[in-house]
């Protein structure tokens, strides 16, 4: 039987223990300052990203990898016979997606599956690692990606933006809404559904009450959670992390781990940008 070498790219958001236990392979995009780009997490660190940041006052953009990095990154396993699963980034979001399927009709047919999360950041890493563990249980290729395929849309996640600052020089709020949300203080949260970031609402007032609503929002659903996995996923924001970590350990006796947002995300979403990201089973 071929072994199965899952890979994802670097907007799932994985810890670093996790792609070497694991063996995770991690596609990069691309984050662009003007005629740099730069891999993201390999040549960019978000602490980097956010002093650029401030010392130009103007976001990068994000590029997808090109086919040509797909075959690069999936050629030697297949020669080594090994079979693929590549979970990507949504297709909503990003043309990752379809420059993946792309490189993967390059190679004979069946070694290769490429699965749109229709998420992002630890939304594809809980599906990442859902896939890992069936991969080292033994299951094949078609059995991993049906399984990916059962999970996704059951996957919930949803994020606190502390600053609408990035959203504004990103260009997806108008000045007015960023001074306005700063006078009032205005948090908004992203939701992931269809693929597609969307507010789900605003909470005004202190920082703390956002965060506390969205921990209500997904206890609310805690007797129909996966506890294998809860993540929580954040920028520069680990002492509220640690906080809602420990919460929803007690609360749900799921196991919760912490890890940090990349560039890509960084770049849309801010610093202190925070998440939770779980899966509900029926």
């Amino acid at each position: 039987m071929s072994r199965i070498k899952i890979f994802a790219d670097s907007t799932s958001d994985l810890t670093p223990d996790w792609i070497k236990t694991h063996d995770i392979g991690i596609v990069p995009l691309y984050v662009v300052f003007g005629d740099e780009s730069l891999k993201d997490g390999a040549e960019i660190t978000p602490e980097q990203l956010y002093e650029r940041v401030s010392k130009e006052g103007r976001l990068p953009k994000t590029a997808a990898p090109s086919p040509a990095d797909f075959i690069t990154a999936f050629q030697p396993y297949i020669e080594q016979g090994d079979d693929i699963l590549y979970i990507s980034l949504s297709s909503e979001l990003s043309s990752t997606y379809q420059n993946a399927l792309l490189a993967s009709s390059e190679f004979p047919e069946g070694r290769i599956s490429v699965v749109d999360s229709l998420n992002l950041s630890s939304g594809i890493g809980l599906l990442v690692m859902k896939a890992v563990h069936a991969a080292e249980k033994g299951q094949n290729l078609n059995e991993i990606t049906q399984l990916v395929e059962a999970v996704k849309p059951n996957v919930r996640t949803e994020f606190v933006i502390d600053t609408l600052e990035y959203l504004h020089k990103g260009g997806r709020c108008s000045g007015m809404q960023n001074l306005i949300g700063s006078l009032l203080k205005i948090r908004p949260v992203i939701r992931v559904a269809d693929g597609k970031m969307s507010p789900a609402y605003k909470v005004r007032g202190k920082r703390e009450k956002a965060l506390d609503q969205m921990l209500q929002n997904t206890l609310s659903q805690k007797h129909q959670i996966d506890t294998d996995l809860i993540i929580v996923v954040h920028t520069m924001a680990e002492e509220d992390a640690l906080d809602l970590q420990k919460s929803l350990q007690e609360q749900t006796g799921a196991r919760v781990e912490l890890t940090t947002a990349g560039c890509v995300i960084c770049s849309h979403c801010g610093p202190k940008t925070i998440g939770i990201i779980y899966n509900t089973v029926l």
